[in-house]
């Protein structure tokens, strides 16, 4: 079972899911604000977070912000905005699952399960003994590192993962269904959250879907990464 941290300032909503998913086996922490979540993070280890939009000290969309610079524990957003573009912007932001209000304490174990399969999930790739190496790029699975032209490369678990499972198929075109099979877990998804991981990715390759140098998506066919032209990446 996990250990949970909700963050949830309305007491009623709180007080049901800290007792249902007690009942469930779970481990229990909770608090009401952003600022006692980003401090029970950095004091105790947690398998899962579930954070609430609204919070009374900071918008969670900022919390979770702020979570991503000091932890990569998934984080499941609990939130009552059902607005497409909000949902991307959090994917972006680095949530990795998120649940519209109201939902019941079974969908959210469900997606609590699904989370922690796919971070308990050994790195995907090829040997994990093997440095990886594509152009100026590096990525040691064993490690869970990645450089580019000799630069540490930030990347969240997510990131990472789909970096190293490209990067152990320099040239091959990967097509999202593999993508979500093998790297999020899962049989079927949007492929709106792999567009939103490529882009954040990207990002910290230093190129753009417009202007791309390792990461090529072909439309309607997947993804591919090999190494730029000139062999060199920009910075």
């Amino acid at each position: 079972m996990a250990r949970v941290l909700v963050v949830e300032d309305d007491q009623f909503v709180r007080s049901a899911l800290i007792r249902q998913l007690t009942d469930a086996a779970h481990t229990v922490r909770s608090v009401g604000t952003a600022l006692e979540a980003l401090r029970e993070v950095a004091q105790f280890p947690f398998d899962v977070v579930v954070l609430d939009l609204g919070l009374p000290d900071l918008d969670g969309s900022e919390a979770l912000k702020m979570l991503r610079g000091i932890t990569d524990v998934p984080v499941i957003i609990a939130t009552a905005r059902d607005d497409e573009a909000e949902i991307v912007r959090l994917l972006n932001a680095g949530a990795d699952d998120y649940l519209v209000k109201p939902f019941s304490v079974e969908h959210l174990s469900a997606r609590m399960a699904a989370v922690l399969r796919r971070a308990r999930a050994a790195g995907p790739g090829p040997e994990p003994s093997r440095v990886l190496r594509v152009g100026g790029l590096t990525v040691d699975p064993l490690r869970r590192q990645a450089e580019l032209d000799g630069v540490r490369l930030d990347l969240t678990r997510r990131e990472f993962d789909l970096l190293a499972f490209l990067a152990g198929r320099p040239g091959v075109v990967v097509s999202r269904r593999d993508l979500l099979c093998e790297v999020w877990q899962q049989s079927y998804g949007d492929d709106q959250t792999i567009d939103v991981h490529l882009s954040w990715l990207r990002r910290k390759l230093g190129e753009t879907a417009a202007r791309p140098r390792y990461l090529h998506t072909l439309r309607g066919v997947g993804v591919k990464l090999e190494p730029p032209a000139d062999g060199q990446a920009p910075r």
